[in-house]
């Protein structure tokens, strides 16, 4: 099914393009009043469903972590690695964007009228992410707020335990409600990433194709990068285990990730080829189960280089701050990505919001979601299984089964 809907975006921006290539500038007027709106319909559907989605999946992530009070060292580990190999990932796609500059030159829009507000301390959006009013911050849209609330409702529910099950299930309830929203949005999507980049291949003319094809280089450089030296960097020092070995090992679920896009459907062959490589069944199955919910290093990735394309494209400026705010954003909205269609593209959405960049970016990014989605969905699984090795490897209970790996 995910294959078929990404198939159709894809065509819907191939025919937008194409379409608003051959109308030109002659028509502008006539696409804006009676095609771009199908466009800003798209855009509102999603912004209608990103609280209570980000709102109801985070609460139910962070409160099925198990009783944070059993989690001990191997709960904090793995928290701790998730937490930093996510940001690395968040740098490594700033960085590239930054020297790649896949938006430079696009100019959607004018930088005096959709320039961002100036950044405040970062000590103030620290403090900043803490809501004085939570029902406020759910009405304001403030994702930062939104998200640390989500999380304090989550370990309120863990901690609570038995007597707060109802609560948990009203909001797992209420995820799955979300999620089949969700599913309703990306059905329209063909239409409406078609509306959106017809308008925009009309007025800009050819010289939207390069940078999209900037984008996917950007984020496959990123992936394999952070791949090749950040998990094996963990590998190497903590597990004392070839990168080589690993990435052998760890094969056959990248290639099921790769082609499902699916880190939910590639689990169980994730568990067994990091049971293979000798992490204990108890550990891998804590730390890779979490890590399908929580742990999202391709995503966020992905999300450093879109956001500064988009701002690029539109001509916006981002200081160091706001682009620190990418990855504070980002970090903490990966817990809520697993388990959603296309949820790379939708949580953008999230970092979008926070900076008060043009939601009508992400039209851009539908459409080579699907390319995208592959890698950065690999990057998810060999990161789970990353650091269950590395968390097995400081507990002392990793064994060593080279004969059992698979190649």
């Amino acid at each position: 099914m995910k294959s078929k809907i990404t198939t159709k975006i894809l065509i819907g921006l191939v025919l937008g393009i194409i379409a608003g290539l051959l109308v030109g500038k002659t028509h502008l007027t006539f696409i804006n009043t009676w095609i771009k709106p199908f466009g800003t319909l798209f855009i509102r559907m999603i912004q209608m469903s990103i609280v209570p989605l980000v709102l109801s999946t985070l609460v139910v992530g962070a409160s099925s972590m198990g009783d944070v009070r059993k989690l001990g060292r191997i709960g904090v580990k793995t928290i701790l690695f998730f937490l930093i190999t996510s940001a690395i990932a968040i740098f490594v796609g700033l960085f590239l964007a930054n020297v790649m500059k896949p938006g430079v030159g696009l100019a959607l829009f004018d930088v005096e009228a959709a320039a961002a507000a100036s950044p405040p301390h970062i000590l103030q959006i620290i403090t900043d992410m803490i809501p004085t009013n939570s029902i406020g911050a759910l009405a304001a849209g403030n994702m930062l707020q939104i998200i640390a609330f989500a999380l304090f409702l989550g370990v309120g529910i863990t901690l609570v335990g038995e007597k707060a099950k109802p609560f948990h299930n009203f909001f797992e309830s209420w995820s799955e409600v979300m999620f089949q929203i969700v599913s309703i949005v990306i059905g329209y999507a063909p239409i409406g990433v078609f509306a959106l980049m017809m308008p925009v291949a009309a007025e800009h003319g050819p010289n939207v194709l390069g940078p999209l094809a900037k984008v996917i280089v950007a984020v496959y450089i990123g992936c394999i990068l952070h791949m090749a030296i950040v998990y094996s960097g963990l590998l190497s020092i903590f597990a004392r285990m070839s990168p080589v070995k690993f990435f052998r090992g760890i094969l056959p679920a990248a290639v099921v990730a790769f082609t499902t896009c699916s880190s939910n459907a590639t689990l169980p062959i994730t568990l067994k080829n990091t049971q293979d490589m000798g992490v204990p069944k108890d550990i891998s199955s804590f730390v890779v189960s979490l890590g399908a919910t929580v742990h999202m290093d391709g995503t966020a990735l992905y999300q450093g280089v879109c956001a500064l394309f988009i701002a690029q494209a539109y001509n916006i400026p981002l200081t160091f701050t706001q682009q620190l705010m990418i990855v504070l954003t980002a970090v903490l909205a990966s817990i809520g990505t697993a388990g959603v269609p296309g949820a790379g593209a939708v949580m953008l959405t999230l970092v979008l919001t926070q900076l008060k960049l043009p939601l009508e970016g992400v039209g851009l990014i539908w459409g080579i979601d699907r390319i995208l989605d592959m890698a950065r969905t690999t990057v998810n699984i060999v990161g789970d299984s990353a650091v269950a090795i590395t968390i097995a490897a400081t507990e002392g209970e990793l064994k060593h089964n080279p004969e059992k790996i698979e190649t």
